[in-house]
């Protein structure tokens, strides 16, 4: 489980040094962010799996309890469910407790509940999955494979954003449960961070092509293009929490960060999307902060 491009890696190492160097943070603030990942979380899960609720809608079934009209049973307690699981991985990650069978199954049954009669139990028969180049392992080596993968988690020192990447592409390739094993994956991804001391990480469905061609990429052996997928996750994340501290750090559109620079916002988002600047898109458009605009003209800055 090697970890991914190494300029990616400093972003994040430095990041997490920054938001490490900030703690604790007040109870305020970590209420805020708590609510807002849950629902951003919740929704974008749910999205890409194919559920129609919009970002305000969840926001109205989860903080107000409305029904939307228009939108199915199923679709509601998707939403429901899924920030309850949510909630409970945010719980665990405070008691320190280890992923194992039992964490799996129960955070399934929260995501689940009311949607499938074996909510909570590992599939008793074989499944296959349209456009997958794998079938996903027979159901009688479930547990012999979920054995392996928990065990690769205990490795000392490995990687932490490399093995979360491990992590969520071998669960969904073992593919466990019947159906919500993707809702799952992403919620035991996160799991695996809080405990190691990240932030959650939220796969924006805007990028849900990008996140199943990377899968399928590492269903044929090629593990790297994930990681980097999830690594730019985790290093959005860790942008996002930093900057609730404003002053350098705090995130802006491009468009007003080029103003005070050598460059213009349609080439420092071409920077952007080649990796070289330190960026975070948000509702699809791409903000930076200050300390990364002056990181990157230093390194590829103009004479």
């Amino acid at each position: 489980m090697n970890p991914p491009d190494s300029h990616l890696m400093e972003w994040i190492r430095q990041k997490k040094d920054r938001l490490d160097a900030l703690s604790p943070l007040s109870p305020d603030l970590v209420t805020r962010l708590h609510e807002e990942i849950r629902l951003r979380h919740t929704y974008n899960s749910n999205a890409i799996e194919g559920n129609t609720l919009t970002l305000s809608e969840t926001k109205l079934v989860l903080e107000e309890g409305i029904t939307i009209g228009g939108k199915s049973l199923r679709e509601h307690l998707e939403a429901t469910n899924n920030a309850q699981g949510y909630d409970l991985i945010v719980r665990l990650a405070g008691e320190k407790a280890p992923i194992n069978h039992v964490t799996i199954q129960q955070i399934h049954e929260i995501v689940t509940r009311g949607i499938l009669e074996d909510a909570g139990r590992y599939r008793t028969r074989n499944v296959r999955i349209t456009g997958a180049s794998k079938s996903p392992a027979d159901w009688s080596r479930i547990v012999r494979e979920m054995d392996t993968l928990l065990a690769a988690l205990e490795e000392p020192d490995s990687d932490v954003v490399a093995t979360s990447a491990y992590l969520h592409h071998r669960f969904v390739a073992i593919h466990p449960f019947t159906d919500g094993n993707g809702r799952v994956a992403r919620l035991l991804t996160n799991l695996y961070l809080l405990r190691h001391g990240y932030p959650p990480v939220i796969l924006d469905k805007s990028d849900r092509q990008k996140y199943y061609r990377a899968l399928h990429d590492a269903d044929n052996g090629d593990l790297a293009p994930f990681t980097r997928f999830l690594a730019r996750a985790v290093s959005d994340s860790l942008s996002h929490c930093i900057a609730v501290a404003g002053g350098e750090a705090a995130l802006v559109p491009l468009r007003d960060l080029a103003k005070g620079s050598p460059y213009s916002q349609e080439y420092l988002s071409l920077a952007a999307r080649k990796g070289l600047l330190d960026a975070t898109r948000i509702d699809n458009v791409w903000h930076a902060s200050e300390r990364a605009l002056e990181a990157y003209i230093q390194k590829h800055g103009r004479k």
